[in-house]
């Protein structure tokens, strides 16, 4: 279970907390209709550029038959230009799209509000400051920061010492209701996983502490803190035990104002080191503020959390990145506290106060009824519950919408198109910008190909095996029997699709 340490800049702390799998409840099983295919207007068995695999010659059906995925996939790919449908094979059903449902969040936070858009932590005062004391309380106000990390928080300490504040004689207080608090953003998943923390209006390290463990002879020393690139507080707001068991590797318990961990001894081996959750993301952040602001040199007393922001001045405040910087790192790095957060931001906006999670994601997909003119359904905006449902034609549409490539592609990652070896195809008539979406038996991908002809082609994969997902529920494993074989198919057959897709698309255009 030793799992590598990193170097712990925003970016390893965001692809450190993401992991390619989840267990999750699933609602009722879905009937697969015949795949239907509408081909592309081509040669039967069209020149292929040098490079790209000979699957290009195939049809979509005996590509999807052979890779075992019949029944279990559905796509769509059109002209991004004329809005044709080129090709498709279930494109009408719905199914999980998996984080796939964060291009959709992503250009929702976009229009509502703005590329430039900034989230605020602020400190504030209910007196005025005198020789250095305030003359009331303190506040660490959250503004719904998803990406707030410790040494942020340590530059707005030292901005509150830099404007004279040495200490108070009121109370310290910690306000974190900017967004209506969860505990985990998907209930039922094992307690461990890193993915899936809490969220709230005050979050820092996206909601995770960073435990480590080293063995000395037969005990073992473990730490639980709050690090980032340059700080490592250690925190009391996560405690660890390690316990004598076979089995499970982790337990949780919530106590009072603390996560409460145990691991089990035989799952340790000599040393590692592995993000856990957090589940009181505001008395986490609270506890990191007290012992950087004391390390700033002001001296603050115990917190006290507060439901209602009082009236006060501002001290101090530190901002965001731009949120079109920060969506580009959340479909780059699929953080889906950072989905939820600018979803729920966006709602709240919108319709003029903060919604529940749920509430928001609902509204967010009612919102895109109007915008691009599609059916769906969402309980979140990340893409972790599988109780999401987007058709792959309706996806494309969304994709197809007007403005909406503009936007969203830029944000997109690059795809590359791999040989039969899997190695990186050098000359790959084609440029492939798309979102990933992956949870245990579900696999997904869209986004824009370009053809070296500058043919731009829209494309949703969605593959789901649902009777598989179901049976896997009761794992108790990160990654249950047979996930990494359908999830490794289905990742295969989107390279064949996309280089069929380059090969046809040159000729359609």
């Amino acid at each position: 279970m030793t799992e590598p340490k990193t170097l712990l800049t925003r970016r390893a702390l965001l692809s450190g907390g993401i992991s390619l799998v989840a267990g999750m409840a699933f609602a009722a099983p879905q009937t697969t209709q015949r795949p239907v295919l509408r081909p592309v207007a081509a040669p039967a068995a069209p020149e292929v550029p040098t490079g790209v695999r000979p699957v290009a010659r195939k049809n979509a059906v005996d590509l999807i038959r052979a890779a075992g995925l019949e029944g279990k996939v559905g796509f769509v790919i059109s002209d991004h230009e004329t809005g044709e449908t080129l090709e498709q094979v279930d494109g009408q059903e719905g199914r999980p799209p998996a984080s796939v449902t964060k291009t959709l969040t992503a250009l929702y936070a976009l229009e509502v509000l703005g590329a430039d858009y900034r989230f605020a932590t602020r400190v504030l005062a209910t007196g005025p400051v005198t020789d250095g004391v305030v003359k009331g309380d303190l506040i660490l106000a959250g503004g719904g920061d998803p990406n707030l990390v410790t040494d942020e928080l340590a530059t707005l300490a030292q901005r509150l010492a830099d404007v004279g504040v040495t200490g108070i004689d009121g109370d310290f207080l910690v306000w974190g209701n900017a967004l209506p608090g969860v505990k985990e953003i998907e209930p039922g998943q094992l307690d461990q996983l890193g993915y899936n923390p809490s969220l709230g209006g005050l979050n820092l390290n996206f909601n995770r502490v960073y435990f480590e463990w080293s063995r000395a002879g037969t005990d073992y020393t473990v730490t639980l803190d709050a690090r980032s690139e340059t700080r490592r507080p250690a925190v009391r707001t996560a405690r660890m035990a390690v316990v004598d068991r076979a089995g499970p590797v982790y337990t949780y318990s919530e106590g009072q104002g603390v996560d409460d961990w145990t691991v089990a001894r035989s799952a340790l081996g000599k040393a590692g080191s592995r993000w856990l959750p957090v589940r009181f993301p505001a008395l986490y952040a609270g506890e990191v503020f007290q012992i950087l602001a004391r390390d700033a040199g002001v001296t603050l007393p115990a917190m006290k959390l507060v439901d209602t922001l009082p009236a006060a001045t501002e001290l101090a405040r530190f901002e965001s990145q731009p949120l079109q910087d920060m969506l580009r790192d959340m479909l780059l790095y699929s953080t889906n506290i950072t989905a939820e957060a600018v979803g729920m931001t966006a709602t709240a906006k919108r319709v003029g106060r903060a919604l529940d999670m749920q509430a928001s994601a609902m509204g967010m997909a009612e919102w895109y009824t109007g915008r691009a003119g599609i059916d769906i359904h969402l309980e979140d905006h990340s893409g972790l519950t599988d109780e999401n449902r987007v058709s792959a034609r309706d996806e494309v549409a969304f994709l197809n919408a007007p403005g909406v490539e503009a936007q969203l592609r830029p944000l997109m990652k690059s795809i590359v198109m791999l040989d039969d070896q899997r190695r990186a195809i050098r000359d790959f008539p084609g440029q492939v910008r798309a979102k990933t979406g992956t949870l245990n038996f579900v696999s997904a991908l869209a986004g824009y190909l370009e053809t070296d002809k500058g043919r731009t082609l829209t494309f949703a994969i969605f593959a789901h095996d649902v009777a598989a997902r179901q049976a896997s529920l009761s794992s108790l494993d990160e990654q249950p029997a047979g996930a990494a074989g359908f999830n490794g198919r289905a990742k295969g057959l989107q390279q064949d699709l996309l280089q069929r897709w380059a090969v046809l698309g040159r000729i359609g255009g």
